[in-house]
């Protein structure tokens, strides 16, 4: 018996039993079938619409909508359109997503680290906090500052004055209202050199510590130019603000500018809801900070503020901004229970009133769903992006 000398070589593999196509077939077949149940929702959506005689489209938006809203961040009045009040609840909506996102970080933070503090009564308090406010449901805590609180406080001619320019009562805070006359641009050019100059300034600083270990201080240069540079063009330019102070006429007051209740409550819910769960966040990122770099730094002589600051927090950043994206993300979607004390955001003015009287559901659905999938997105975007600066490098 003879054999055959030459090598077996491994044949091509045939395409079913190749994994690798299988995979991209199995693939762009759940693709065809995700599009196909989708058009087919689609069509019979459309068909059933038009066998009742509701029609689509989105010609609805340049309709007069006739209705008014309590609070609005750009002109509108009932003779514009659907279109408008689409703005005016998106406009509302950023308003109470962008504060609530900013305050519930900055309390979070400072809970957060007083939860570790030596100090046992501050300790507890931030314990105390914690456990209280992140275990009670966001809708009854919005109901406790709508009704309890701020419902509580007395009608506006029996108000809370402060200097007879400011006055708080339950129906909102009213703040004297500026009003910029032609020259006021200088001003607003001087405030933006002044950040920029401040963002080049820290930039440079940081790089300059890294090389040489000494600290440039860049706060204090901040707190004199940020104000600074409006101020002196104000008087530059012979003072182009003027103010609108509110007074009392009939039963409410008449000029300035109005925080409404229902924002003063729903913001106030959000933040320390929120801040709650940061705070515990931010407790773990620093205790996942190995203790032999305080103890390190404090041997070297920095101040304890110093070493949170250059120290600690850097390093903690990396656990801390994942979860602190979603928490950021739950407060842009927990922010549509307005609707439930009459904050006119999105979902109560355009998903509701809006909605109401055009019965464009599909249409409007669609688009306020859009809205918060975009929002999400970009707040997922911009973390990333931050989480990806401020992570470790080997080097």
């Amino acid at each position: 018996m003879t054999t055959d000398p030459r090598p077996i070589r491994p044949g091509r593999p045939r395409p079913w039993n190749d994994p690798r196509v299988r995979s991209v077939v199995f693939q762009i077949l759940a693709i065809a079938g995700v599009a196909w149940v989708g058009y087919t929702l689609f069509q019979n959506t459309i068909s059933n619409m038009e066998s009742r005689g509701i029609s689509t489209g989105f010609g609805f938006l340049n309709e007069t909508a006739g209705f008014g809203i309590i609070m609005s961040l750009i002109p509108y009045n009932e003779t514009m359109s659907y279109g408008r009040t689409f703005l005016v609840g998106l406009a509302n909506t950023l308003l109470v997503s962008g504060l609530g996102i900013l305050l519930a970080t900055i309390v979070g933070f400072v809970v957060g680290i007083a939860r570790l503090s030596s100090n046992w009564l501050v300790a507890k308090v931030a314990l105390a906090y914690i456990e209280i406010f992140r275990n009670i449901p966001l809708l009854l805590q919005i109901f406790f500052w709508y009704f309890a609180v701020l419902g509580a406080l007395p009608g506006p001619r029996q108000a809370v004055s402060v200097g007879d320019i400011a006055f708080m009562s339950n129906r909102g805070i009213v703040l004297p209202k500026p009003v910029f006359e032609p020259g006021a641009w200088v001003m607003g050019a001087g405030l933006v050199i002044a950040l920029v100059t401040i963002l080049v300034l820290a930039i440079w600083a940081r790089r300059r510590q890294a090389a040489t270990g000494r600290i440039f201080p860049v706060l204090p240069i901040a707190i004199v130019l940020i104000p600074g540079l409006p101020l002196l063009g104000y008087f530059l330019t012979g003072g182009p603000v003027s103010w609108d102070v509110p007074s009392l006429g009939g039963f409410n007051f008449r000029g300035g500018i109005t925080a409404i209740p229902e924002l003063g409550a729903l913001l106030l819910a959000l933040t320390l809801y929120t801040a709650s769960f940061i705070a515990e966040i931010v407790r773990s990122g620093i205790v996942s900070v190995n203790k032999g770099q305080t103890e390190a730094a404090l041997a070297l002589g920095l101040p304890a503020r110093r070493v949170l600051r250059l120290v600690v927090i850097p390093q903690a950043l990396r656990v801390i901004i994942p979860p602190l994206t979603s928490q950021y993300l739950n407060l842009t979607k927990n922010s549509s229970l307005a609707v439930a004390i009459g904050y006119p955001d999105l979902v109560n003015v355009f998903m509701g009133t809006t909605l109401n009287q055009t019965g464009q559901a599909v249409e409007i659905v669609a688009m306020t769903m859009a809205v918060y999938l975009t929002i999400s997105l970009a707040i997922s975007l911009l973390m990333n992006l931050y989480n990806r600066a401020v992570a470790l490098k080997e080097r």
